[in-house]
């Protein structure tokens, strides 16, 4: 059977959840997203859209949003 074209760049896995609610991130997407022993990773969740996982080098930017780089309110006048 001919495994099903998918467009580039775009990648799925399965997981089971365990009885503590933890998961295993796969070999294949910790060695794409260089996923270590001992690293922090960021979860993000949306009730209507789901789960996700941004990739470790966009943090600095997902910071500045959430928290308004920039816009702070302190010192205005």
């Amino acid at each position: 059977m001919k495994k099903p074209a998918t467009p580039d760049g775009k990648f799925a896995w399965s997981v089971t959840v365990g009885t503590k609610g933890q998961i295993v991130i796969p070999k294949e997407a910790r060695d794409l997203f260089d996923i270590n022993p001992g690293d922090t990773i960021l979860l993000l969740g949306d009730r209507k859209r789901g789960i996700a996982i941004p990739p470790k080098s966009t943090f600095t930017t997902l910071f500045g949003h959430i928290f308004g780089a920039g816009n702070s309110a302190e010192g205005d006048d």
